[in-house]
C-alpha cells in the first residue's frame, strides 16, 4: 500500500492512541520501574518500549528496572526468599515512575469481580502514596490496561466474550485513575484497532500474549501515550524525500546534502541527527497505521525503471521508480542493525537484572541444594548480577552512535 494512501488510517491510530496531560507522564531523566503480569513481564525481552524511551531522552536517558512477573495479580504476587524486596529494589533504583500492568489475570472474574478489582487497584495507588523512594519526591504511578484479545479462531472461542470483560476492566482502571489523578495508558483500545486490521500479522500467541511482532507493534501506542506529547521532527521515524528531477532533498530525523546525479542513479549525503527506528520482526505488509512507523525513503521522478538502494556500500532495498515515489522503508540498513544492536545491549541488560530479581531454581533457596555451594554463592551473585545491570545501564546512558553515510540509488539493468 502507498504511503501516501496510509494518512487516513494513521490519524485513526494516533487518535486512538492519545492521551490528554498537562505534561507527559514519562519525563528525561526518569528513573522508572515496570511492575504487573506476563505483559509486563515480557518488554523485558523484547526491549522495543525501552530502547524507544532511551532514543527519545538521549540527553538526559532514562533508566528502567523490569519487576515484572508472569502471572502476577493485583492480590497474587508470592516472592521466593533470599532476595530483595519489591520496596527495596524501587529504592535501590531511586525510583521516579512506577508503571502498573494489570487487569488481564483479573479479568477471568467478569463482572462479578469489577467492585474487587477497583478496591484493589485503589489500593495498589494507596501503597505507594507518599513513598519517595528517589529520595526526593514521591513516586509517580501510572496505570496501563490489559490488551484486547485476539481472534485467532479455535484457539480462541470466547474472544468476544473476553473483550467484554476486557473492556469492562479496562474502564474500571481508567474510572480508578481518574479519580485518583493517576495517568493511564490504554492498551485495551489501541490493540484491538490493531487486531481488526484485515492487513498484518497476528499480534499474538494465544490471543492474549503478544508475539515479537505484536510487542513491536503495540509498543507504538505505549510510547505515544507514555510520552503524550507531539514529538519533533527528530523524534518521529526517518523521512527522506527526494526530487530527482529538480535536484532536491529534504529529510525528517537526518540531514541531507551532497546530492549527486549521474546516468545510473543518484547518491546523495545522509547524516543521521536522531537514532532510526526499529525495524519491525516480519517481512510481511504491516497495517497502514504501522507502515507510517517505519522509516522510509521517497525519491520523485525517477525514470521509469528499477532500483537499488545502497548504504556505504550495503545493499537496502530494490523498488521500482513507482514505489519509490511512493515511499519505501529502508529498515534493513547499517543505521537499523544498529539500533538492533542497542536492543540487544537494552535486553542484555533486563536479563543480568532479572537474574537478581527472580529465582531461576528454587532449589538452591528452599530445596535440598540449599546449602550446597551454588546455594551458599547464590547472595553474593545476586549482587554480581545487579552490578552488571548498572554496568549495563551506563552504556545504555551512552546512546547510540549517530554517523554519516553514503546512500545511492541505481538503477538495475533490465
Amino acid at each position: 500500500m502507498s504511503r501516501k494512501h496510509a494518512v487516513p488510517a494513521v490519524l485513526i491510530w494516533l487518535t486512538a492512541a492519545a492521551f490528554a496531560a498537562a505534561e507527559p507522564p514519562i519525563r528525561p531523566g526518569d528513573r522508572i520501574a515496570v511492575i504487573g503480569n506476563t505483559f509486563a513481564d515480557q518488554l523485558r525481552i523484547h526491549g522495543y518500549l525501552e530502547t524507544a524511551l532511551l532514543n527519545k531522552t538521549r540527553e538526559n536517558p532514562v533508566s528502567i528496572r523490569n519487576l515484572g512477573w508472569a502471572g502476577d495479580m493485583l492480590t497474587a504476587r508470592d516472592r521466593p526468599t533470599g532476595f530483595p524486596t519489591e520496596e527495596a529494589t524501587l529504592t535501590e533504583h531511586e525510583t521516579d515512575v512506577l508503571i502498573a500492568c494489570f487487569g488481564m489475570g483479573e479479568s477471568f472474574d467478569g463482572e462479578r469481580g469489577l467492585d474487587d478489582f477497583k478496591s484493589q487497584l485503589r489500593e495498589l495507588i494507596a501503597s505507594h502514596a507518599g513513598k519517595t523512594y528517589n529520595g526526593v519526591s514521591e513516586v509517580r504511578l501510572i496505570l496501563v490496561s490489559p490488551i484486547a484479545c485476539e481472534d485467532l479462531g479455535e484457539l480462541t472461542p470466547n474472544r468476544d466474550e473476553r473483550n467484554r470483560d476486557l473492556e469492562a476492566y479496562t474502564r474500571a482502571m481508567r474510572d480508578v485513575a481518574d479519580d485518583a489523578g493517576t495517568p493511564f495508558v490504554d492498551l485495551f483500545e489501541a490493540s484491538r484497532y490493531l487486531m481488526d486490521e484485515s492487513v498484518g500479522p497476528k499480534l499474538t500467541s494465544n490471543g492474549i500474549h503478544l508475539n515479537p511482532y505484536g510487542h513491536w507493534a503495540v509498543s507504538h501506542a505505549f510510547f505515544d501515550q507514555l510520552t503524550a506529547d507531539d514529538p519533533s521532527p527528530d523524534q518521529r521515524p526517518w523521512l527522506l524525500r527526494i526530487d530527482a528531477a529538480k535536484r532536491s532533498a529534504a529529510g525528517r530525523g537526518v540531514s541531507v546534502s551532497d546530492l549527486a546525479a549521474d546516468d545510473s542513479g543518484l547518491s546523495f549525503q545522509v547524516a543521521e541527527d536522531a537514532p532510526p527506528s526499529l525495524p519491525p520482526p516480519t517481512e510481511r505488509p504491516l497495517p497502514p497505521q504501522l507502515e507510517f512507523a517505519r522509516d522510509a525513503l521517497a525519491v520523485e521522478n525517477l525514470e521509469p525503471g528499477t532500483y537499488e538502494l545502497t548504504i556505504d556500500g550495503t545493499p537496502v532495498a530494490t523498488a521500482s521508480a513507482e514505489d519509490w515515489a511512493d515511499g519505501v522503508p529502508v529498515d534493513a540498513s547499517p543505521a537499523h542493525q544498529a539500533a538492533e544492536a542497542f536492543r540487544n545491549v537494552v535486553n542484555d541488560k533486563n536479563l543480568q537484572f532479572t537474574y537478581s530479581w527472580k529465582a531461576l531454581n528454587q532449589v538452591h533457596i528452599v530445596g535440598e541444594r540449599r546449602s550446597s555451594p551454588s546455594g551458599r554463592a547464590l547472595p553474593g551473585e545476586v549482587i554480581e548480577f545487579n552490578q552488571l545491570a548498572n554496568a549495563l545501564d551506563e552504556t545504555l546512558s551512552e546512546g547510540m552512535e549517530l554517523k554519516t553515510r553514503r546512500w545511492r540509488l541505481t538503477r538495475v539493468p533490465e
